[in-house]
């Protein structure tokens, strides 16, 4: 067996796995999905002209799609390293490693919004329904990680934490995850047919039966459906079982005149109206999906990100993610009171506040509930791996 197309797996044999390049994958996600809200929140919320960078109606997503992919990678590798080192899935310590990196910011955010933000003045947005955002039903729905129904189903948008519905899509998704992989041993053919069944309800079966019965809790699910996004996971987790089984397409897709054309076409979707009719975002997890594969496995890739002020960044991006709106607000703000509308300096200024929340969230916060971890891990990934600790 070539050591190169082994690289993985040399580390999986200490109970550790690192995948070069992910880290700098995940800081360019939430800086496409910070650039987005950017003009949305100066447009919609701050009676600031946008600047409009970004032509594609869709550039915030785009970096949710990469997010959803990323995850979908990494989650389904993890379990199959899991599965052969133990000759099973740990169901409940999955869900607790879950817990430890998710809930505590998310919550944290959701008591921030609800019960300090909104009572001070600097923070009020125009344009926002105060008692329809804030009402009980849609704290109850956040308290209960389902943001996504909030925002699709009843189309409440919360000030500062309406983007954590791609959380709530991604919890969701960690909770039928282990199982479908754990119990189920046709690994390819559970992620195609979960990508096909997603596709088809989507498409055909629910706005049919909506369309015939009427039903508005089924017409709620649909909304909810439209945006689950579990095809986006699936796609992700199909390149990590072709790099794991070895597939022979795998030394296809690490073609560098492929990988620089994908690359060459994302950069020039953000600058374009560009929309694939149906099938959009699996479109793009597809292509997102080849580069992971690339820069986390190819011995070769065209692009590197393994440096530290990439490792650093996307070592603190879900903080990133979830922070973002709070920053851009406060940095559009705080220009526009000194008179500086600049999109450079607001860009520059956004990043770099919401970098500072971010860091000082990460060390003084996430971090103790990230160290936890490692107790509940039988594989150890993500920038610990590297050092050997048991904290990512």
């Amino acid at each position: 067996m070539n050591k190169e197309q082994d690289s993985s797996k040399v580390l999986a044999k200490d109970n550790k796995i690192y995948f070069p390049n992910l880290n700098g994958l995940r800081f360019f996600a939430a800086f496409v999905v910070l650039l987005g809200h950017l003009e949305q929140m100066k447009e919609y919320y701050l009676d600031i002209e946008p600047y409009q960078f970004l032509k594609n109606p869709d550039s915030g997503q785009l970096g949710v799609i990469l997010f959803f992919a990323l995850s979908g990678f990494l989650i389904t590798y993890l379990l199959l390293l899991e599965e052969d080192k133990t000759k099973t899935i740990s169901i409940k310590d999955f869900y607790i490693r879950r817990v430890l990196r998710i809930w505590p910011l998310y919550y944290f955010l959701i008591l921030l919004v609800f019960f300090v933000l909104r009572y001070i003045p600097f923070f009020e947005l125009p344009h926002v329904d105060v008692d329809n955002a804030y009402s009980p039903r849609n704290l109850m729905l956040y308290l209960m990680i389902l943001p996504n129904v909030v925002i699709h189903a009843f189309e409440s948008v919360i000030p500062y934490i309406g983007h954590s519905w791609s959380i709530g899509v991604e919890e969701q998704f960690y909770i039928i995850w282990p199982l479908l992989m754990k119990f189920v041993k046709k690994k390819e053919r559970l992620l195609i047919g979960v990508i096909v069944v997603y596709l088809l309800m989507k498409y055909a079966l629910l706005p049919v039966l909506h369309d015939v019965t009427g039903n508005y809790h089924l017409y709620l699910f649909y909304k909810i459906w439209n945006k689950f996004s579990i095809s986006c996971m699936a796609i992700g987790g199909l390149f990590a079982v072709w790099h794991y089984k070895k597939r022979a397409i795998v030394k296809v897709l690490y073609n560098p005149i492929l990988n620089w054309c994908i690359v060459l076409f994302l950069c020039t979707t953000l600058f374009t109206t560009f929309r694939l009719p149906y099938l959009n975002y699996e479109f793009f997890a597809l292509l997102f999906g080849i580069l992971i594969l690339n820069m986390a496995t190819n011995p070769n890739p065209i692009i590197n990100f393994e440096n530290r002020v990439f490792n650093y960044l996307g070592k603190i991006s879900y903080g990133l993610y979830m922070y973002h709106i709070i920053c851009v607000v406060i940095a559009v703000k705080l220009l526009a009171y000194l008179g500086i509308y600049a999109w450079e300096i607001q860009v520059i200024f956004s990043l770099g506040i919401t970098v500072l929340v971010s860091s000082l969230s990460y060390y003084g916060f996430e971090q103790r509930f990230i160290r936890m971890k490692g107790r509940f891990s039988k594989i150890l990934s993500g920038d610990n791996a590297a050092i050997g600790k048991k904290d990512e």
